[in-house]
């Protein structure tokens, strides 16, 4: 006869910590003096795979707001973008979505 595993309920601050780990992170660049708005929008696209006009929008955000948010997901994939931009000499950095 096998043995039944109940787990023991989880208390608030079980949970509450569980959701902020699920929580999305965003891959945030910030405009800096030295690459040209072409290079930026190529690095987007080759990063990214988006479409000249979605990383031109970016590109724009970047330029204009000093900071784009350019994607959101899970931490381990925004790591990953965020250690190429650095590899493109792109400014990036990661925040917790709130």
């Amino acid at each position: 006869m096998k043995a039944v595993t109940i787990d023991k309920p989880r208390t608030r601050a079980q949970t509450k910590s569980r959701q902020q780990l699920a929580k999305p992170w965003k891959v945030v660049v910030y405009d800096d003096p030295v690459n040209l708005m072409d290079y930026v929008t190529k690095v987007f696209q080759k990063v990214f795979g988006y479409s000249k006009e979605k990383a031109e929008v970016l590109m724009r955000e970047v330029h204009d707001a000093k900071r784009s948010v350019v994607w959101t997901g899970n931490r381990e994939k925004a790591e990953l973008y965020v250690q190429q931009l650095h590899g493109f000499q792109l400014h990036a950095g990661l925040e917790k979505e709130e």
